[in-house]
Order: structure tokens, then C-alpha cells, then sequence
């Protein structure tokens, strides 16, 4: 299947300007989800983009320079204090609204991973592992991914004790154990266990 399948056959029915949305960082037990929304020129003449967990940090980083360089995007993000007090999945579209909010070129259809829209007057479909299956999408999450990851690398400055740099937030057997020696930091989600089941040993 081409990654563009999508993107042809909305620009076939008159959809001209098409958004691709993608968020990053739902499964971390620390640092804020991240989403970003963009829209690629035509033509588009940038290789290797895909699903950002399928390419290597080195290439992503790669892509992801490239891309911002000719791509239409916006960038939103949910804070940890946020996710905490809507829930992940509702965090996670509040992202997605703020970074379609901030497209410079305004969007007519919006191609979302997911199984659900966000709330916008912008027409779009939801596309189950579509990071893997829309182009548009792929270039979201690649862009979405390197820039959560350099927002846990700097994040690491201030707390090394937690490897932030080395696993993105996620529950490596590493942060575990930094959790359970430390306890978390203001970067954590207390609404995800275990983070929650050591909020006794708060820094």
C-alpha cells in the first residue's frame, strides 16, 4: 500500500489542503504528550518517512530536519498537570486540537491517528495506525517524536537520577527503580500507576 493512498483519493473529491495529526508520548509515566499536525507540500520528494517507531533515531532525526523545512506544521502539547486531571485520552486531544490550532496554512481535512477526532469544525477521518498507513500522519509522528524527545533529553539536566534521556519517560526497568529509590519529580503523572504508588516518597 503507498503511504499517499489517503491523501490522493481526498485530493481526487477536492480537498486540496490536507492535514496530517499525530500525537506522541501517551504511554510515558513522566513529561507531557505531545501532537503535531502538518501538511505537506505537493510534491512532496522526502524518502524513509513511516511511522516514527519504525525508523532508527539517527534517520528520524534525519527526516524530521528535513521536513521542517518544507512542511506546513503545528505543534501542541498537553502538560503533565493536565493529563492528570482529564485522563490521557482526553489530554492527548487537547494536544492534537492545539496543534491543528497553530498550522500556518490553515487545513480542509484533517487525517488523525486514532480511532477518534478531536473537536474541530474541520472535517476528517480517524485511521488506526495510520503513522503507518498516511504519509501525512507518518511526517506528524515524525516530527511529534524527535521533539518530545529532546523535551526529556533537557528535562534530564535537571533530573539525571531518572535516565529521562535514555528512556523518554517511559517504564523501563531503570526508571522503575529510580521511582521506587526516589520517588517521582513534578515531571511524573500521578495518575498513572506505579508512579501513584510511590507518591509517598514525593522530591
Amino acid at each position: 500500500m503507498h503511504l499517499d493512498i489517503f491523501e490522493k483519493q481526498l485530493k481526487k473529491s477536492g480537498f486540496l489542503s490536507i492535514a496530517g495529526v499525530d500525537e506522541v508520548g501517551r504511554g510515558p509515566l513522566a513529561g507531557p504528550v505531545m501532537a503535531v499536525a502538518c501538511i505537506l507540500p505537493d510534491p512532496f520528494l522526502i524518502n524513509g518517512v513511516n511511522d516514527s517507531k519504525k525508523i532508527s533515531p539517527s534517520k528520524r532525526k534525519s527526516i524530521y530536519e528535513e521536513l521542517i523545512r518544507c512542511v506546513s506544521f503545528g505543534v501542541g502539547e498537553a502538560s503533565v498537570e493536565e493529563i492528570d486531571q482529564i485522563n490521557i485520552f482526553q489530554a492527548t486531544l487537547l494536544a492534537m486540537q492545539r496543534a491543528i490550532a497553530k498550522i500556518p496554512q490553515k487545513p480542509d481535512y484533517l487525517l488523525i491517528d486514532g480511532n477518534k477526532l478531536p473537536s474541530t469544525s474541520i472535517p476528517g477521518k480517524a485511521v488506526v495506525g495510520g503513522d503507518a498507513l498516511c504519509l501525512s500522519i507518518g511526517a506528524a509522528s515524525i516530527i511529534a517524536k524527535v521533539i518530545r524527545d529532546e523535551i526529556m533529553e533537557n528535562w534530564d539536566k535537571k533530573w539525571p537520577e531518572y535516565g529521562f534521556a535514555k528512556h523518554k519517560g517511559y517504564g523501563t526497568k531503570e526508571h522503575l527503580e529510580a521511582l521506587a529509590t526516589w520517588g517521582p519529580c513534578p515531571l511524573h503523572r500521578r495518575s498513572f500507576s506505579p508512579v501513584k504508588e510511590w507518591a509517598s516518597l514525593v522530591r
